[in-house]
């Protein structure tokens, strides 16, 4: 007995999603057409994105410093820029460091630091059940834990003072610009994973002021933040007993403003 073959029209999907605005639609396509199982399968997906729906919470995974991460809808959808995050904080990082990741959403920028530097301890934290449990999915396999909560009150006592490498890719769109937002982030990403409060700082502002608590003499934060908002951030660094250096990458659009601990501003 014969099994149907199907073949889908590559050419009527991309034109269904270029109509939709899809930037990027003959490549979304053709990843749309491996994934679906059946007509009717790859129909809903395609009214799906054509609706908004991000192209990672379709596929279930997204794209990440060569990696493919667990990404399930109503969870952060890791940005390239946020690579260059990734690439700093690697810089740093040494074997057996103790990295940890706050406001993780998926996990992204800890799993993909712990791959790059290898050895390290890995923990990463927030707030949000369902990132949490995205986040086991792609932690998980680098030995990492996950741990459920708001900031610093998620993370082990028996971490304070022993933070190697501290990265946050905290929210830092300001309230008003929420609005403002495409649909697919807008519509179908948590709130408190995109809203900074009235500045954008509300967030990294909290991070920087404890960070001395966890951090060990010598260790480093970094935070992703804007252009526009990067001498706040330095600021809120420098408030906290940090140094701070704020470094950008033409190639990726992203800014990271990095501090490091000096044992004379111990909390």
């Amino acid at each position: 007995m014969s099994v149907p073959t199907f073949h889908p029209s590559h050419s009527a999907v991309t034109s269904r999603l270029r109509s939709a605005g899809c930037v990027f639609a003959e490549d979304e396509a053709q990843l749309l057409i491996a994934a679906a199982h059946a007509p009717e399968e790859l129909d809903r997906m395609v009214d799906q994105r054509v609706s908004g729906l991000p192209l990672e919470h379709l596929l279930g995974w997204a794209e990440f410093c060569g990696r493919h991460l667990a990404v399930e809808p109503g969870v952060f959808v890791p940005r390239r820029r946020t690579e260059y995050l990734v690439q700093e904080a690697a810089r740093i990082a040494r074997p057996d460091a103790v990295v940890v990741d706050l406001c993780c959403g998926s996990g992204a920028v800890g799993t993909a630091v712990a791959a790059a530097v290898g050895g390290v301890e890995l923990h990463a934290a927030d707030v949000d059940p369902a990132a949490v449990r995205c986040a086991a999915r792609n932690v998980g396999p680098e030995g990492g834990e996950v741990h459920e909560g708001d900031l610093y009150s998620a993370l082990p006592v028996s971490l304070r003072g022993r933070v190697d490498v501290l990265v946050a890719n905290a929210p830092y769109v300001p309230t008003d610009a929420i609005g403002m937002m495409p649909p697919e982030a807008r519509l179908h990403e948590p709130l408190v994973a995109l809203d900074g409060g009235p500045d954008g700082l509300d967030v990294q502002r909290r991070i920087a002021g404890e960070a001395p608590l966890w951090l060990a003499p010598g260790g480093h934060l970094l935070i992703e933040t804007s252009v526009r908002q990067a001498p706040s951030t330095a600021a809120l660094f420098e408030l906290a007993g940090l140094s701070a250096e704020v470094v950008h990458s033409d190639e990726f659009d992203a800014t990271v403003v990095l501090g490091k601990l000096q044992q004379s501003h111990r909390k």
